[in-house]
């Protein structure tokens, strides 16, 4: 009976001492491991994580600079390559100076530039030039006898030959001269103005009509009386803002 009543104090008696203590702290530590376990996991499934999403996003960063990337060469269906259009230096200089050139003398000169040949300009006769201009040497006159200038052209012509406008213009004059007979003059744009002399007594129009290119405005004559001895023509003259121009330098080539 003693040994049985010893044996049952026992563990009452160990509870009752240090043994309480011990498994509390047994059961802490349990609880402890637990919980460090557990926070370990989770922090590692975060980082794992975080691991996944930098790869993925290391990954699509070359896809996309692929996609929005601008090509040196585009290689087509037939094997050609075409290789990006780079900007040249001396083209866009060359293109300036152009540019420069043109605003200049569009400036001086109102957009165009004009030679003295102009267009739409017609021979009056279709006779060759007999007597030349000439207004620095002399020209010796048959008539009269003595050498002179001569600030028109003379074209060959036979009477009653038809003389046409060599533009388009208005009747200015219908008069007869002294010296150079029955003459008509035609005002043109531009300050100029066409001279036919020598004319026949009546020509085809008077003062103020408007005339077309090439359209008749009488026919050669004899009526001037410094050139009677002179070969039958038209004598033909042209003067700008009232100074005698060189009819050839307006008139076509031929």
């Amino acid at each position: 009976m003693d040994e049985n009543k010893s044996s049952g104090k026992t563990p009452k008696r160990f509870f009752d001492g240090k043994g309480f203590y011990i498994a509390l702290a047994v059961c802490v530590a349990v609880i402890g491991a637990s919980v460090w376990y557990l926070l370990r996991a989770g922090k590692a499934d975060v980082e794992d994580a975080k691991t996944q999403n930098e790869l993925a996003q290391v990954q699509q960063a070359p896809e996309e600079d692929a996609e929005h990337a601008v090509p040196d060469t585009v290689i087509g269906d037939d094997a050609q390559v075409q290789t990006s259009a780079q900007p040249d230096a001396k083209t866009d200089e060359k293109t300036l100076d152009e540019q420069t050139e043109t605003n200049e003398t569009a400036a001086l000169g109102g957009g165009s530039v004009e030679t003295a040949a102009q267009p739409g300009w017609v021979w009056p006769v279709s006779g060759k030039i007999d007597v030349p201009y000439s207004v620095t040497a002399l020209i010796y006159n048959k008539k009269l006898g003595d050498w002179r200038t001569h600030d028109g052209i003379d074209l060959t012509a036979k009477p009653g030959e038809k003389v046409c406008a060599a533009a388009a213009g208005t009747v200015e004059s219908v008069e007869r001269d002294d010296m150079n007979g029955m003459t008509v003059i035609i005002a043109h744009e531009g300050g100029l103005r066409t001279i036919y002399a020598n004319l026949e007594d009546t020509p085809t129009v008077v003062k103020g009509d408007s005339v077309m290119q090439g359209e008749t405005i009488g026919s050669v004559g004899v009526t001037a009386a410094g050139e009677t001895k002179e070969n039958t023509h038209l004598l033909f003259k042209m003067t700008l803002d009232g100074q005698s121009v060189d009819p050839k330098d307006y008139l076509p080539a031929r």
